[in-house]
């Protein structure tokens, strides 16, 4: 089970979340979503469990806990339908830009 952690607090350590979760059950992986170019922890992450009935106890026993001073957010993690998918492919063909030359304040052909 793929299981949403939200609501993190900057400081909590991929360590610090595996062993909140293990009190429940095995833990096949741990993953807290950082920033890039900061490397900053985002505040939320991801820990799988390959056992459902740990994982949804976990669920139930940790939504609304208080780690670091923040009420975290658990819950099961639903992949996205693909409609619903943000799309960050720029690669329209449809031209833009001016059309080329100094044209620029729409003065097209009244030279």
């Amino acid at each position: 089970m793929n299981i949403f952690v939200g609501s993190l607090p900057w400081s909590i350590e991929e360590a610090d979340l595996r062993e909140s979760f293990e009190a429940y059950g095995a833990v096949d992986s741990v993953k807290i979503i950082t920033d890039k170019f900061t490397g900053r922890s985002k505040g939320f992450g991801f820990v799988e469990m390959s056992d459902d009935a740990a994982g949804q106890k976990a669920i139930d026993e940790l939504n609304g806990a208080t780690v670091g001073g923040r009420t975290i957010v658990v819950n099961k993690s639903e992949p996205k339908p693909e409609g619903e998918r943000r799309s960050f492919n720029n690669n329209n063909r449809s031209g833009g830009g001016y059309g080329g030359g100094n044209d620029r304040g729409g003065n097209r052909g009244r030279y």
